[in-house]
C-alpha cells in the first residue's frame, strides 16, 4: 500500500516570499468568484465590485487608507513575535483595551485644546495594550500557559470590560442610554488626510511602525536575537539567549502596537468610544502578517489588498448583492491558500511504501 508523507525541504526557495503570496491571492480570487457564481451572483459584477469599484472613487481610495492604517500597525507588531515563534492571537483585545485607554483620557480631559492629548492618548494606548499582552507573557513565563490560549481568551474579557464601560462609567449622560461616549474635542483626534473622506494622519503612525519594525528585526541586537530564537531555538539557549525574555518583547511589542491602533480608531473615524469598535482588525491582522511573508514592507502591500477587501466587501453587498460575510469569507480563504502554498514551499510530498502485515 502507497502512503504520501510531508519532508522537509533541504534548501529555502528564494521566491517563495513573493510567490506564495501571489498563488495565495490568485486562488483566493478564483474560488471566491465560483463560491460566489454558485448562489445566482454574476462573476463580473462580484470582481468589480471587489476590486475595482472602491479604486475607482476618491472615497473609495481613502477607506482604503482608513482600514490599512491599524492592520499595518498590528500586523507589524504580531510580525516581531511570530518571527520568534511566540504567538500572539489576542491583538483584538489587546486594540480595545488600549482604545478604552485612550478614550478615557480624552473623556477626562474633554474640554482641552493641549496639543499634548492626542500624544498622551496614543501613549497610554499603547502602554494599556502592551500590558494588557504583558498578562499573557507572565502566564506563559511562570506557568507555561499558551500564549495562543491566554491572549484569544483575554480579548473575550476585553471586549465585556468594553460593553460594561460604554453602558456604565464612561456612558455619555447626554447620549439617550446609547452604549457610547461623549464625542471627543478636536484636540483629541487625528487631523483628516484627504479632504472629504473619513482617511486620517494615523495612517503614518502605521508607515513609522514598519520602519521601526525593519530596523529592530534586521539592524539590532534584539531582533536578531529573536529570529535565531525563532529559527533554532537550541542554538539560542545555546548562545544564553534567553526565552522568557524574547517572550515578554515579543508580547509587549505586538500589544503596544494593537494598543496604539485602538486609540488610531477611536480618535480616528469613531470619534467616540462605542461598542462597535473594531470589524476585526486583531484577527485579520494576523492574516495580513502571514500574507506579507512576516516582512515589513510585505505586510504594508498585504493590508492594502485586506483593506481593499474590507471595502469592497460593503461596495459588493450593495452593488452585487452578495452577502455580509463574503469578506470574511474570502479573508479566511487567504489564509488557508496561504498556509497550503507555504507548506508546499518548505516541504516536498513523497510516496513512502508500507507493508500491511498478513
Amino acid at each position: 500500500m502507497l502512503d504520501l508523507a510531508l519532508v522537509p525541504r533541504t534548501e529555502r526557495s528564494r521566491s517563495a516570499p513573493i510567490v506564495v503570496p501571489l498563488i495565495a491571492v490568485v486562488l483566493t480570487l478564483i474560488c471566491g468568484t465560483l463560491l460566489l457564481s454558485l448562489i445566482g451572483k454574476s462573476p463580473a459584477a462580484v470582481v468589480h465590485s471587489f476590486f475595482i469599484q472602491p479604486l475607482s472613487s476618491l472615497n473609495g481610495i481613502g477607506e482604503i487608507i482608513l482600514k490599512a492604517g491599524p492592520l499595518i500597525l498590528i500586523a507589524q507588531g504580531l510580525a516581531i513575535g511570530y518571527r520568534a515563534n511566540v504567538w500572539n492571537i489576542g491583538a483584538e483585545g489587546q486594540l480595545i483595551v488600549g482604545a478604552i485607554a485612550g478614550a478615557t483620557l480624552a473623556i477626562i480631559f474633554e474640554t482641552s485644546n493641549s496639543v499634548f492629548l492626542l500624544p498622551a492618548m496614543m501613549l497610554a494606548g499603547a502602554a494599556a495594550g502592551a500590558a494588557w499582552a504583558g498578562i499573557a507573557a507572565f502566564l506563559r513565563v511562570r506557568f507555561s500557559a499558551s500564549e495562543i490560549l491566554t491572549s484569544f481568551m483575554l480579548s473575550s474579557v476585553a471586549l465585556q470590560l468594553l460593553y460594561y464601560l460604554v453602558t456604565g462609567p464612561l456612558r455619555d449622560p447626554m447620549g439617550m442610554n446609547f452604549p457610547q461616549s461623549i464625542v471627543f474635542g478636536s484636540a483629541a483626534l487625528f487631523d483628516v488626510l484627504i479632504p472629504g473622506t473619513r482617511s486620517n494622519m494615523s495612517i503614518f503612525v502605521g508607515l513609522a511602525a514598519t520602519v521601526l519594525a525593519w530596523f529592530f528585526m534586521s539592524r539590532t541586537i534584539h531582533g536578531f536575537r529573536l529570529v535565531v530564537g525563532g529559527m533554532a531555538p537550541d542554538a539560542a539557549r545555546y548562545a544564553g539567549y534567553s526565552s522568557a525574555r524574547a517572550i515578554w518583547l515579543s508580547l509587549l511589542i505586538g500589544g503596544a502596537c494593537a494598543g496604539l491602533a485602538g486609540v488610531g480608531e477611536v480618535a480616528g473615524p469613531l470619534g467616540m468610544l462605542q461598542r462597535n469598535l473594531s470589524p476585526g482588525y486583531g484577527y485579520a491582522a494576523i492574516i495580513v502578517a502571514f500574507l506579507g511573508g512576516l516582512n515589513p514592507i510585505g505586510i504594508v502591500f498585504a493590508a492594502l489588498l485586506m483593506a481593499l477587501l474590507y471595502v469592497g466587501g460593503d461596495f459588493a453587498v450593495v452593488s452585487a448583492g452578495v452577502p455580509n460575510a463574503s469578506a470574511t469569507i474570502l479573508q479566511g480563504m487567504l489564509l488557508v491558500f496561504y498556509l497550503a502554498a507555504s507548506l508546499l514551499f518548505t516541504h516536498r510530498i513523497v510516496r513512502k511504501s508500507v507493508k500491511v502485515a498478513a
